[in-house]
């Protein structure tokens, strides 16, 4: 009996031995030779990594008023695979959110969808009182813009914070900043309390941006294209302001637009800014250039007395030319105040493939470089595929497209003496300030100019824009515009495109308006007024003037009453 004991006693010690040695070698096994790979499970199961992205960077208007500013919404979302009262929801969402509950059957095996991103306060509301526990709300970051009218200039983020055109889209990654990576370590037992925090990757804040963009004149400028474009049941219209000294564009004005906080449903040929993508043929407008060509080449003289051959239309090398008004002997000032294209058609001739160099000189067919995405250049027909029509329509505003930012930096050689100015949008943009370009015409032709423009508001086609009290040069153009392949006699873009100043104060101001359905209309009483208009309100913005003066006084407000003829013609002023 007692050596059965004591055979049964040393089976069991081999056996405690051989689990004690197993133990031992599995623990080993564990803690030496396998300890990084449980490592590296322990930190799966207690290490997490989370990313913050920071805070959108504002957009500022020049005097530091928020164009573009933060502000929260509210999206509601569901955990697929976490659902609680599958019966409740699934009528609730088939009822509210019918799209949310298709999107739920495709996708039952995911972690996490969204029911509906920028909830209104009825949403909310709803889903607060459905008491349907397995709906979750998050607030999220999202833009807001305080000046709708900027819109096409500052743009609008997406869903998910990101610009899609504009300065928003331009300046997207300076805005945006970048995201910071941190590593975190649960507790063991809960996993509700973080006891490690590691910084794994630094990111930064976006950096805003500053526009030369004056909010005040942005607003009054948008309220008189509306409403001239409303008035006149116009499918477009667009003004801009410029400073002359330093580039800088003080506004854009768009119509019609786009809200850009409300972007449910949008139409994307609203969010143009079509002063900058936008080109067209100008009409007269640029017989401003044409004059400063014929001066500076010398082939006429501000006095050279023209024969305008006392009709509207005529031929000329068996070119066919018609005017709006019929002309007798006019000195070459008065042709272009007229803007009898007769006139400066035969000027025109004696300047020939010149005309194309000096249209290009100040600009035309070229991008101004200026910092907004979707910047047209333009287009001059070269001489190598002119015509025998080419010439005449160069002369007054055809075979030629712009833009209004082209136009307005076209001007800025007569505002500054010479010297072109880059234009800019973003007011910490130094390069622009350095970038005079020029003189580009010799003084003799600049004073000229000046005088055979205060000749056009004085008795010519821009009468309509003057100010009492004011310096005010400028230039009208009415061009037919292209409907379903041919020029409509009928349907015009209406331009003026002029400088006010007093003293050292100056600014330069287009207008346009197009393509609308009342007749006997031309720039002269489209564009000119509207150019009136805008002037006055911006000289009283920037105290130039404490209120309206009174306005020039004249024969009637109607054009036509002056003997202008009322019958289109297809030709330009």
């Amino acid at each position: 009996m007692k050596k059965e004991y004591n055979i049964r006693s040393f089976f069991i010690f081999i056996g405690f031995i051989v689990f004690y040695a197993i133990l031992i070698i599995a623990l080993y096994n564990i803690q030496i030779l396998q300890k990084n790979f449980f490592s590296q499970l322990g930190e799966k199961q207690y290490e997490t990594s989370i990313t913050t992205t920071p805070p959108r960077a504002p957009i500022f208007d020049r005097n530091g008023n928020m164009l573009a500013l933060n502000k929260d919404i509210v999206s509601a979302f569901l955990l697929p695979k976490q659902i609680k009262d599958p019966k409740n929801l699934e009528t609730f969402l088939k009822k509210h959110f019918p799209e949310s509950h298709k999107r739920l059957d495709k996708n039952l095996r995911k972690h996490f969808i969204f029911i509906k991103r920028k909830l209104s306060k009825k949403d909310i509301k709803l889903i607060k009182d459905s008491n349907v526990e397995d709906i979750h709300l998050l607030k999220e970051p999202n833009r807001y813009y305080s000046l709708e009218c900027a819109g096409p200039i500052v743009g609008i983020t997406d869903i998910d914070n990101n610009g899609q055109f504009g300065i928003e889209y331009l300046f997207n990654k300076q805005l945006s900043g970048t995201p910071t990576t941190s590593s975190l370590e649960k507790d063991a037992r809960s996993g509700l309390f973080y006891i490690k925090k590691e910084t794994t990757v630094q990111g930064a804040q976006g950096t805003p941006v500053r526009l030369t963009i004056d909010s005040d004149l942005q607003f009054l400028c948008q309220e008189e294209i509306e409403e001239v474009v409303d008035r006149l049941e116009a499918r477009e219209g667009c003004a801009m302001i410029l400073n002359p000294t330093n580039g800088d564009i003080l506004a854009i004005a768009n119509y019609p637009t786009f809200n850009p906080n409300n972007t449910t449903k949008i139409d994307i040929g609203l969010t143009k800014n079509r002063a900058v993508s936008d080109v067209y043929e100008p009409g007269s407008v640029v017989k401003a250039f044409m004059a400063m060509a014929a001066l500076e080449e010398n082939v006429t003289s501000p006095d050279e007395i023209i024969n305008c051959r006392s009709t509207r239309f005529t031929t000329i090398d068996r070119i066919p030319v018609s005017t709006i008004q019929a002309h007798g002997h006019l000195s070459f000032t008065d042709v272009i105040a007229k803007s009898n294209n007769i006139g400066v058609v035969l000027i025109a001739k004696r300047l020939g493939k010149t005309l194309y160099d000096y249209y290009k000189k100040v600009g035309f067919g070229a991008k101004t470089g200026v910092l907004l995405p979707g910047e047209e250049s333009g287009f001059v027909n070269p001489p190598e595929k002119w015509s025998a029509y080419s010439l005449r329509s160069l002369s007054f505003g055809y075979e030629i497209t712009t833009t209004l930012l082209q136009l307005a930096q076209a001007f800025s050689i007569i505002a500054n003496d010479g010297y072109m100015i880059r234009p800019r949008i973003i007011l910490d943009d130094n390069t622009n300030l350095q970038q005079k370009i020029g003189p580009m015409f010799s003084e003799k032709t600049l004073l000229t100019i000046k005088e055979i423009l205060e000749t056009s508001i004085t008795k010519g086609t821009s009468r309509r824009a003057a100010i009492r009290g004011y310096y005010i040069i400028g230039k009208t153009g009415t061009a037919n515009i292209i409907i379903d392949g041919e020029y409509s006699p009928n349907r015009s873009a209406y331009t003026f495109s002029g400088i006010i100043g007093k003293g050292s104060y100056k600014r330069i101001i287009v207008t346009m308006v197009k393509d609308s359905p009342k007749k006997n209309l031309y720039a002269a009483n489209v564009a000119a007024p509207l150019f009136e208009q805008i002037a006055e309100k911006v000289l009283i913005h920037d105290r130039v003037i404490k209120k309206p003066k009174k306005k020039v006084k004249r024969e009637k407000q109607n054009f036509y009453s002056r003997g202008y003829s009322t019958k289109n013609t297809g030709t330009v002023s």
